[in-house]
C-alpha cells in the first residue's frame, strides 16, 4: 500500500499544487476586483462630498441673500415706524395747542359766567356748562383720535415690513 501511495504521491502533489495555484489566482482576482470597486466607491464618495459642499455653499449664499433682504425690510420698516412716531408726536404737539385754546375758551366762559347779571344767570350758566362739556369732549376725542392714528400708523408699518420680509423669502425660492 505504501508503494501505491508513493506512486500516486507526485500526482496528488501536482493536483494540490494546481488547486493551490487556482485558489491563489482566484483570491488575487477577488482582491483586485475588490480594490477596483473600493477605489470607485471612494471616488464616488469624494464626488458626493464635493457636491454636498458645493450645494451647502450655494444654499448658504442664498440664505445670506434672503437674510439681507429681510434685514433691509426690517430696517425700512423701522424707518417707517420712526417716521410715524415723529408724525404722531408732531400731531400731538399741534393737538396740545388746540386743547390749550379749548381750555382758554372754557376758562373765559367760566369767567364770563361769573360776570353775568342775575336775570340771565340761569341761561348763561347752562350755556357755559354746555360749552365746557363740549370743550372737554372735543379734547378727549382729539386725544383718542391721536392715539388711534398712532397705533394704526405703527400697525401699517409693521404689516408692510412683514409683507416685504415675506416677499424677500418667497422670491428667493
Amino acid at each position: 500500500m505504501s508503494a501505491l501511495l508513493l506512486r500516486f504521491l507526485p500526482y496528488i502533489a501536482a493536483v494540490v499544487l494546481v488547486a493551490g495555484a487556482l485558489f491563489g489566482a482566484y483570491h488575487h482576482g477577488v482582491t483586485v476586483t475588490d480594490g477596483k470597486w473600493q477605489s470607485e466607491w471612494n471616488a464616488r464618495d469624494a464626488r458626493d462630498e464635493a457636491a454636498k459642499a458645493d450645494y451647502e455653499a450655494s444654499e448658504r449664499e442664498n440664505e445670506q441673500a434672503r437674510q439681507q433682504s429681510i434685514n433691509k425690510a426690517i430696517q425700512d420698516g423701522q424707518q417707517i415706524i420712526d417716521q410715524a412716531t415723529a408724525d404722531a408726536d408732531a400731531a400731538r404737539a399741534s393737538a396740545d395747542g388746540l386743547r390749550g385754546a379749548v381750555d382758554d375758551l372754557a376758562s373765559r366762559l367760566a369767567y364770563s359766567e361769573a360776570s353775568v347779571n342775575s336775570c340771565t344767570s340761569a341761561s348763561g350758566k347752562a350755556a357755559t356748562r354746555a360749552a365746557m362739556v363740549l370743550a372737554d369732549v372735543l379734547k378727549r376725542a382729539d386725544q383718542r383720535a391721536g392715539d388711534l392714528a398712532s397705533v394704526a400708523d405703527q400697525a401699517r408699518a409693521r404689516g408692510v415690513t412683514c409683507e416685504r420680509s415675506y416677499d424677500a423669502l418667497s422670491s428667493g425660492n
